[in-house]
Parts: structure tokens; C-alpha cells; sequence
């Protein structure tokens, strides 16, 4: 994996440094419910399952789907095999869900499966997998219409392993359909003999149809591709038109295959720098700053060229362009500087630092050719404040009085990751990454559809807010944009130790979480109050206030599905989807 090379650029306008809290609301939540004819059925890890990894991709998987093309339809797939659908237009008349396809199981099929697993590609086809190593590729016509036609499938393959889609996507290039899907495994790994003995395969087929134009469509895989990593994805996304793939994990993920073939990158080859000998040298220390310039030998005082401002510095040969010139870091006093010639071949120049105490990382601005050299006095300071890092003394800090600190007593949540949590940019011909943003320190929270035609937004806690990244990948200097806020989400939701799915409405007028069973939270953005509201402490009035609401689901059943859109959120159980009226749009 490449080291980072990207930094996600916040934008301030889009933060409330003033955000006081959220301010808990009574108002009732209308809940409709609608028993479903036959269970959800939930695939429990079996005792092979027992990896945190396969905890994080098949145990907290979120078995209700929500349709990005039409605004208020879900799916979800039941345990007689159907995928139903659900479409509302009036809550007070919630009718039946419809079933749209159904899996044909083979008699006498394998108990090691998985749950079943959907992603609506386009608004005309669907990725579907069977939890037990069958991809269906089907063409579902217009989904929104209401009348809920029978999809049809157009590639069917049995891939040998049972899998989950994680994304898929469909367009069209040189007049050719094709389709994206990424397929997430976990595998055991024969040749670890340390560790949990599994790692994680991510398989990015590509499926194009073949048939001449005027004959009957016939569609076939194109392309494989495999990536193999240690912990299963935060985020992973296919980029619109297939040129890219999207990676967010605590691990890094690298290329092994394309089309079977095991996949050689070359190790980079060494950059041949040429070395240029700097034309100065400089020391500072906390009150002020010496420079040494080589001069021609024989230099006299009428010949050299000085020129010393508060914030500009100019040193050269008469007759001859500046060899130093620009703008300083920092301001000087020019009336407490001076320059000398030294053994005829040297300048030697003392700039008095107008502010003392701050060190300046470079002397002229955006000039390299100089080179800072450390004191002896630096050096033994900086030897001293680092020896807590290399000593073989327990008690690794300058406070000798304090006990040493004990490893074996840190708890699970003070350790740090073997590797840096990183989001990541494939190249589709490379098969390298372009740019990698370390996310250390940053959590992940959730992933949401806000337009189907990008990809998939994902948001990340930064200090104790929730912000919303859009991937941009037809945008290389400006590859993930923040696009929204939402205000000390990233700290609420860390208190919520029975979290399971959170998400957010995709036009962010709130956000919300679920816990294992019942309880939902809803934060609403910042709104205008119609009573007048006053700060005593601040001595303001408050013009905006969030809120925050609970609803509390009739029913003792595991929370299994959880999606939001602008006006409802859907929660799915083993035996009921319920629908919650958050907005009135």
C-alpha cells in the first residue's frame, strides 16, 4: 500500500463551532407496521464463523435494501427465497410487499451459507446473490412503476463459494452494456499458521453482453478481477463507468489476480536524484538566525550586494544575479543584523528574530537549496526529550518518580491497529492506488446512497461531529468532498454501547441509530424555533435548536434492516417491516 498521499479538506462553512446539544423532543413519531407472510431468515455464524472479521461482514449485516432510484421502495429477501418490494405512498394503507423474483434452491443445498444479498445496479437491473455461490443478474424494468413486474434474469453463475455483494453498478461504453459488481469473501488461509487463519477476498467481476447488435442479448463475464486483504471493509464502491474501485479498511487491500493469472507489479525502481551541494547553510536558535553563503574567493566588501528588509532578504555578487532572495518566514530586525566575510570565500550573515522563541521551519520562503544544520546544544536537548522512545527502561518517561507504565494493563480499546484505518483509490489499469487518505483517528460511521448516479457517500466521526464525504473520482485534486455535517454525532453515538446500524436521510435532514433491539434514535438538523428561546449563560437569544427523538418499536425481535429516506424510515425484523413518518414533506 502506498503511503498516504491525500488529505480530505474539510469545509469550514459547512461546521457550527456554536453547536450547543441536542434538546430531546416528546413529539410521537407515527409508526406504521406491516406483518410479513413468511420470516426474514436470519443466518447465524456458524462455529467455523468465529473471527471478529466474520462478525463484521455476515453477523451485523443489514438484510433490508433500500431502491436509490425510487424515492420510499425497499426490498428484502425472505426465507421461502423471495425478494419482495415495498413501496409507500399513503402510511395509513401500507399494503402487502410484492415479490419480484424468486430463488430456486437445489435440493440438498449446503447448510454453510450465508444471507442472501442485494444491490439494485441501475434503475433497471439488480445484483442479487443467494448466500450460497450463485450471482443472478437481473433485469427488473422499471421498479417505480408500481405494478411490480417479475424480474428477469439475464446471467446466472455459479461461483463455487458462498458471497455478499457489496456494490454493483451498470453503464454503458462504446455501445456496450456492462456491468460492475464486487463480491466480498472471507477464505481460509492454509499457509498462516499465526493469526485467525481467514482472510478477506474482494472479486470485482466484470459481466458484458456479447451479442451483435439486432440478436438476442447474451451476457458473459468480461473480466476478474481479485484483491486480497485482513479485515473486512468499512466501504467499498465501484467507481460509475468501471475505471476504479473505492476501499476504506483498517488493513490495506493489493491486487493478486486478473483473470486468473497471478498479478506481478514491479517494484518501484529508485528515483536517480542528481545531489546538489546547497548553496547555504543555517543554524538558528530561540533570538536569532546565522546564514553562511560560498562566495567567489577574493570577494571584497564593494562587490557584495546586501539588502536586508523586516521581511525580505536579498544576498548576491555585484554584477551578477542574487544568489539568495525572498521573502522570510518570519519578520527581523533589520537594524540588530549584520554580515561579515569570512576566510574569503564565505559570508556569514546574523538575523535577529523580531519574535523570540518560535523556530522557523525554512529560512526563504519556498527556497530549498539551503540546508538547516542542528547545534551541538539542539541535538543533546533533543537526544534527552527522546530517550523515553529507545530506552530499555521501563519507566520510558523523564518523570522518574512516576511508575513505569505497565502494557499488560491497557484495556482493548487504548491499543492501536496494526495498520492505519486508510481509504484508498484503485486505478482499474494499474491496479494500483492513485491516492490513499489515512483516516487514522477517524471512525467510521456509516455509508449512504445520496445520488445514484455517484458513488456511494461515506461518513466518518472527525472530532466529535459526523461529517459526509462524496467520492469525486473524475475530480483527482478534489477526490472526496465534504458535503455535509451533522453536529457532535460522532460523540452521541459513541455513548450508545447497543449501537447496530446508523444512517441518514439523503437529503441530511437528520440522522439516526438503532440499537440491537427496539430503541431508535433520530437527530434532526438545526431548525428556527417559533417560541423565543433565550442562552442565560451566554446572554443570547437561540434562534435554532436540533432535537433529538426516541421511538420504541413494538416488538421483541432483533432489529435486521434499517434505512432511511427524506420522509420515512424503514426498520426490518424477522417478522415485521415497521415505517416511521420522521418528516412531512
Amino acid at each position: 500500500m502506498a503511503a498516504s498521499n491525500y488529505s480530505l479538506k474539510v469545509n469550514r462553512d459547512l461546521l457550527d463551532p456554536k453547536f450547543e446539544s441536542y434538546r430531546l423532543s416528546l413529539d410521537a413519531i407515527p409508526t406504521y407496521n406491516v406483518e410479513l407472510d413468511a420470516a426474514v431468515e436470519e443466518v447465524k455464524l456458524k462455529d467455523t464463523q468465529y473471527t471478529l472479521e466474520h462478525m463484521r461482514a455476515f453477523g451485523m449485516y443489514n438484510y433490508l435494501h433500500l431502491d436509490p432510484w425510487y424515492e420510499d421502495s425497499v426490498l428484502f429477501v425472505d426465507c421461502k427465497g423471495r425478494v419482495l418490494s415495498l413501496t409507500v405512498t399513503l402510511d395509513s394503507a401500507l399494503g402487502k410487499p410484492k415479490e419480484v423474483y424468486r430463488i430456486n434452491e437445489e435440493p440438498g443445498c449446503s447448510e454453510d451459507h450465508l444471507c442472501s444479498s442485494l444491490s439494485l445496479t441501475s434503475s433497471t437491473w439488480a445484483a442479487l446473490s443467494d448466500g450460497r455461490g450463485r450471482l443472478y443478474l437481473l433485469r427488473t424494468g422499471k421498479r417505480g412503476d408500481g405494478l411490480h413486474t417479475k424480474w428477469e434474469p439475464l446471467f446466472v453463475e455459479d461461483t463455487g463459494e458462498p458471497f455478499t455483494i457489496l456494490h454493483s453498478v451498470s453503464h454503458v461504453q462504446a455501445g456496450i452494456h456492462t456491468v460492475e459488481v464486487l463480491l466480498l469473501r472471507i477464505q481460509k488461509d492454509p499457509q498462516e499458521a499465526a493469526g485467525s487463519g481467514y482472510y478477506v477476498s474482494l472479486e470485482w467481476i466484470t459481466v458484458s453482453n456479447t451479442a451483435a447488435h439486432g440478436q438476442e442479448k447474451k451476457y458473459e463475464v468480461s473480466k476478474r478481477r481479485l484483491l486480497r486483504g485482513k479485515s473486512v471493509p468499512h466501504y467499498a464502491a465501484v467507481e460509475p463507468q468501471g475505471k476504479g474501485l473505492m476501499v476504506a479498511s483498517e488493513k490495506p487491500f493489493a491486487f493478486t489476480h486478473v483473470d486468473g493469472r497471478p498479478v506481478e507489479l514491479p517494484e518501484p525502481e529508485p528515483m536517480e536524484v542528481d545531489k546538489i551541494e546547497p548553496i547555504y547553510f543555517w543554524q538558528q536558535t530561540a533570538e536569532d538566525i546565522t546564514v553562511c553563503l560560498r562566495m567567489p574567493k577574493g570577494l571584497t566588501r564593494e562587490e557584495v550586494q546586501f539588502r536586508l528588509s523586516s521581511d525580505d532578504l536579498s544576498i548576491g555578487v555585484q554584477g551578477f544575479p542574487p544568489l539568495l532572495e525572498g521573502q522570510l518566514f518570519a519578520p527581523v530586525d533589520p537594524e540588530a543584523s549584520a554580515w561579515i566575510i569570512k576566510n574569503d570565500k564565505s559570508l556569514e550573515v546574523t538575523l535577529q528574530k523580531r519574535t523570540e522563541g518560535p523556530m522557523w521551519p525554512e529560512l526563504v520562503m519556498g527556497d530549498k537549496r539551503g540546508e538547516f544544520v542542528i547545534s551541538d546544544e539542539q541535538a543533546a536537548l533533543i537526544h534527552e526529550r527522546l530517550t523515553h522512545l529507545t530506552s530499555e527502561d521501563l519507566n520510558g518517561n523523564l518523570d522518574r518518580d512516576k511508575p513505569p507504565c505497565n502494557s499488560q494493563e491497557l484495556e482493548d480499546c487504548d491499543g492501536y491497529p496494526e495498520d492505519s484505518f486508510t481509504l484508498a483509490h484503485f486505478d482499474e489499469i494499474s491496479l494500483k492506488p492513485t491516492q490513499v487518505v489515512n483516516l487514522g483517528g477517524h471512525q467510521y460511521l456509516f455509508t449512504v446512497d445520496v445520488d445514484p448516479s455517484e458513488m456511494p457517500c461515506l461518513c466518518i466521526r472527525h472530532d466529535v461531529d459526523a461529517l459526509v464525504w462524496q467520492p469525486r473520482p473524475n475530480q483527482p485534486g478534489d477526490m472526496w468532498e465534504h458535503i455535509a455535517t451533522f453536529n457532535a454525532l460522532g460523540y452521541v453515538q459513541a455513548s450508545k454501547r447497543d449501537k447496530k446500524f446508523a444512517t441518514c436521510a439523503p437529503d441530511f435532514s437528520y440522522a439516526c441509530l438503532c440499537e440491537c433491539f427496539r430503541r431508535t434514535f433520530i437527530y434532526r438538523q438545526p431548525s428556527p424555533v417559533e417560541t423565543v428561546l433565550f442562552n442565560r449563560k451566554q446572554g443570547r437569544q437561540v434562534g435554532q435548536v436540533a432535537k433529538q427523538q426516541v421511538a420504541s418499536l413494538d416488538s421483541d425481535k432483533p432489529i435486521l434492516g434499517f434505512r432511511a429516506t427524506n420522509e420515512r424510515l424503514f426498520i426490518l425484523t424477522s417478522t415485521n417491516l415497521f415505517v416511521l413518518k420522521v418528516n412531512n414533506n
